[in-house]
This record gives structure tokens, C-alpha cells and sequence, in this order.
């Protein structure tokens, strides 16, 4: 993909169907209309094939996804997929055998891992059936949306700078 097309696209994981399951999702609806243009905002089930197709192509994703690791609810992680692999308690409370750790380390295999990935896990409290966050995980939602949207517009920034010093090179 030239430099001129770089696309990016931020990638909210989750079942809303089981409370905090759903916080990626929160946090990619709390950005809508805060993401600049050319930035594509999905939501997922975390299903890996549905993930490896809503990354399919681009150059930067980020996907934000809740976790249960152990630590405090709310606890904000954050991963680098092309330096370190998810650990193995980042799947635990999917409904998927094939979901997003399994997704990432397939893309691997394949040479399919966006150039950038990274990757975000909210500590949740509540996966039970229910529609509704609990209080310990929507009170972080504005944190981690603003977050999530320092990251893209950091990728952004990194990856226009990469583009001027390439056009720089190439009118030399």
C-alpha cells in the first residue's frame, strides 16, 4: 500500500449482550465524531475471522477489547502485537475458541498483521447476561476513549512524518 493511502481503523470488540464484554464497543461509540477523517471506527463480536477481515488491508489498527486478568476492573493494558504476543489470559472471557489472540497470532503466521497493531484490554468485572456496564468499568470508558484516541492520533502523526520523509527522499 503507497504512503498516500494509509488507512487506519479503530476496532471495538465485544458482545453487547453481556455487560462489560461490551466496554470496546463503549469506547469506539464514545469516539465516534472525534476520530479524524479517513479513520474507520467498527464494531465486533470477537470472532477472529470477522477480525481478520475488519483489518484486512489496512496499515494501523487498533482494537480495544475487555480482558479479565486478575487486576483491578477498569485496569487499562496495552500491547504492542508486532513486539510481544497477548498474553494467555487475554482471551479468557471470550465466547469465541477462535477469537482475538488467536486472530493476531494466525495474521502473524500468515504475514497478515497490520504494519501497526496495537491493542488495548479493560480490565471487566460483570460478564453476565445484561445490556448495561458495570460502574467500575463505565467510569473508565472517558479515559480509555480519550486514550484509544491519543494512540491514533499519535499513529497518524508517526505515520505522516514517515510519508514526508519518504516524498523527501523521493524528490531528491
Amino acid at each position: 500500500m503507497s504512503e498516500s493511502t494509509f488507512t487506519t481503523v479503530l476496532i471495538g470488540v465485544g458482545n453487547p449482550f453481556r455487560s462489560d464484554d461490551a466496554v470496546g464497543r463503549a469506547i469506539v461509540r464514545r469516539l465516534f465524531g472525534r476520530v479524524p477523517l479517513g479513520i474507520t471506527l467498527q464494531e465486533e463480536s470477537g470472532d477472529g475471522t470477522e477480525l481478520l477481515e475488519a483489518w484486512k488491508g489496512t496499515d494501523c489498527a487498533v482494537l480495544v477489547d475487555a480482558v479479565q486478568s486478575g487486576a483491578p476492573p477498569g485496569t487499562i493494558h496495552r500491547f504492542d502485537a508486532h513486539a510481544e504476543k497477548l498474553p494467555t489470559w487475554f482471551s479468557h472471557c471470550s465466547t469465541h475458541a477462535f477469537g482475538v489472540a488467536e486472530a493476531i497470532e494466525l495474521a502473524r503466521t500468515m504475514g497478515d498483521l497490520p504494519s501497526q497493531l496495537v491493542v488495548y484490554g479493560i480490565e471487566g468485572l460483570d460478564f453476565s447476561a445484561g445490556t448495561e456496564l458495570s460502574p467500575e468499568v463505565a467510569k473508565i470508558v472517558p479515559f480509555a476513549a480519550n486514550l484509544v484516541l491519543q494512540e491514533i492520533l499519535r499513529l497518524s502523526a508517526e505515520r505522516a512524518q514517515l510519508s514526508n520523509q519518504h516524498q523527501t527522499k523521493s524528490a531528491s
